[in-house]
C-alpha cells in the first residue's frame, strides 16, 4: 500500500472569540484538532487560526468534520474555511494592492471565501464606490485595501458575505504571513 504524504492545512474558523461570542480558548481548539487525528496542530492569536497536518485530500470532508466537531463540544455554530498552503502562498502573491501599499499589515485586508461568487453578484458589487477603501475579487479571495483601517471600513466581512452571498472569514496580512511561517516550520 502506498504511503500518503501528510498535507498540510491552514483552517481558518470565522467569528469566534470576537467581541465575547462564540468563545473557544486555542488550547482547547488544539486539544480539539488533536482528537480529530490531526498531527502538528498549531494555533495563532485568539482568531481561530489553526496549522495542522492530514492525509485528508479531500477539503470538504475536513470542513465538515471540524465544523461538526466544533457544534458537538461548543454548542457553536462555526464556518470554517481550510487553505493548503500553497493556495495561501498563492493569495499573498496575488495580492493587486502590494505595489501601492507596500505591504502595510493593518491596511491590508483578505476575505478568504468558501467557494466562487457567482458572477452577478461579482458585477453588482464592483459598481459601488467606497473610497478610500478598495476591493478587488480575484477567485475566492476578496483583496481589501483600508488606508484608514479596518475598523471604519463598510468593505467588513459581513459586507461580502451578504453581497456576495458566500460564508466567508476575513484576516490581515500579518495574520496570513504568520500562518505561512507556521506552517512551513514543519518539516515533510
Amino acid at each position: 500500500m502506498k504511503k500518503i504524504k501528510t498535507i498540510r492545512y491552514i483552517a481558518f474558523l470565522r467569528g469566534i472569540n470576537v467581541s465575547g461570542q462564540k468563545k473557544i480558548l486555542m488550547k482547547d481548539l488544539k486539544n480539539l484538532f488533536e482528537q480529530l487525528g490531526f498531527n502538528g496542530v498549531t494555533t495563532y492569536i485568539q482568531s481561530g487560526n489553526v496549522v495542522f497536518l492530514s492525509d485528508e485530500k479531500d477539503v470538504s470532508k475536513l470542513i465538515i468534520l471540524i465544523e461538526k466537531e466544533i457544534l458537538k463540544q461548543y454548542n457553536i455554530e462555526v464556518s470554517v474555511i481550510i487553505k493548503k498552503i500553497e493556495e495561501l502562498i498563492e493569495v499573498l502573491e496575488g495580492n493587486p494592492f502590494k505595489a501601492e501599499t507596500g505591504n502595510s499589515p493593518d491596511k491590508i485586508y483578505f476575505s478568504l471565501l468558501s467557494e466562487f461568487p457567482s458572477e452577478e453578484n461579482i458585477s453588482k458589487i464592483e459598481k459601488l464606490d467606497y473610497k478610500p477603501d478598495i476591493f478587488k475579487i480575484i477567485g475566492k479571495v476578496v483583496y481589501v485595501f483600508c488606508p484608514d483601517g479596518y475598523g471604519r471600513t463598510k468593505l467588513n466581512n459581513n459586507f461580502f458575505e451578504s453581497k456576495l452571498k458566500v460564508k466567508a472569514t476575513t484576516r490581515n496580512l500579518k495574520t496570513l504571513s504568520e500562518m505561512i511561517n507556521l506552517s512551513n516550520s514543519f518539516s515533510q
